[in-house]
């Protein structure tokens, strides 16, 4: 969407040009939270003199959920990546980009916070030693309750399965550029034909292919969100007391450390890192969370009256 233009799938199937009208735009038009991907939209024609008839989008209605990122380059403004969701899957390689944690929890942390189930995919295993790194990477998730799959785009290792778990669902793709995101949404969709993005060599970061949120609709129980390739994912709503809520491995240890206050930093008898030193919590996990608290922390000082955020 582009102030106020979108394309709006009507109800018998075909698609077509909408601008949102001026009212329901106000204060959000610069970050597109009027009207975003998925949404019910409300449209009316209205005819033109000497020109095919406009389509307005007049109402929307109420959200039943929400994924949220911190607007680029607006320190205290949320943005809306897409609503309506039954879940968010975040896209990674282990390689060809490296596997990154901390965009991966800031992702799954925010789905936490916006209340929709995540699943995290692991693209490209069928690179070199990619398998092995995608088991190692999946089994810390899987303890913390993640459902997780090992995928190849290339080769179709693991499409059906994620296409099973998609079907029914109306499901958020979301993960760096150059993870294989296009390719992985085509092998499960042949025909779908979407641009396939390339690694820079010299950065080692991904091409942006997708400029824009699609929800693509190949079939009636069939719903896929496809968003641009991301570099940074700031939080939006979670401050650094937070943070810990949104971690579900911590949450049935909450309120058992020694102290109520407690940071899960260096506090003795905290129940969280005597879980991470028994094995039961991944130590990639806590020592991710502990970065990115930190880094709310710092963000939430500068400007204390911020609802949360961090970049990545």
């Amino acid at each position: 969407m582009d102030f106020g233009g979108c394309l709006v799938r009507l109800e018998d199937q075909t698609i077509v040009r909408a601008r949102a009208r001026g009212r329901l735009m106000g204060p959000r038009k610069a970050l597109g939270n009027a009207v975003v991907v998925g949404d019910q939209a409300v449209v009316e024609r209205v005819a033109r003199p000497d020109a095919e008839p406009e389509v307005l989008i007049i109402d929307v209605a109420p959200r039943r959920n929400a994924f949220h990122r911190r607007a680029s380059g607006r320190a205290s403004a949320g943005q809306i990546v897409a609503s309506n969701l039954d879940q968010v899957i975040h896209v990674a390689a282990c390689a060809d980009p490296p596997f990154s944690p901390g965009l991966a929890d800031r992702i799954l942390c925010q789905s936490e916070h916006d209340g929709i189930p995540a699943r995290l995919v692991l693209n490209k295993v069928d690179l070199p030693q990619a398998s092995q790194e995608a088991a190692a990477i999946l089994g810390d998730y899987g303890q913390a309750g993640y459902a997780g799959h090992a995928m190849s785009g290339r080769t179709g290792q693991g499409v059906a399965e994620l296409l099973a778990a998609c079907r029914g669902r109306r499901t958020l793709f979301v993960g760096h550029s150059g993870v294989g995101k296009s390719t992985l949404l085509n092998a499960m969709v042949p025909g779908l034909e979407l641009l396939e993005g390339l690694v820079n060599p010299k950065t080692g970061k991904g091409r942006h292919t997708t400029t824009a949120a699609w929800l693509l609709k190949p079939t009636e129980d069939l719903e896929l969100v496809d968003t641009p390739g991301v570099r940074m994912f700031g939080l939006w709503g979670i401050g650094p007391g937070e943070l810990d809520h949104a971690y579900p491995e911590f949450r049935p240890l909450l309120g058992r450390c020694r102290f109520a206050d407690c940071a899960h930093e260096s506090e003795p008898g905290c129940a969280v890192r005597e879980a991470v030193a028994r094995g039961e919590i991944a130590a990639r996990r806590y020592a991710s969370f502990a970065k990115l608290k930190a880094e709310l922390a710092t963000e939430a000082s500068r400007e204390p009256t911020r609802s949360g955020g961090s970049p990545s």
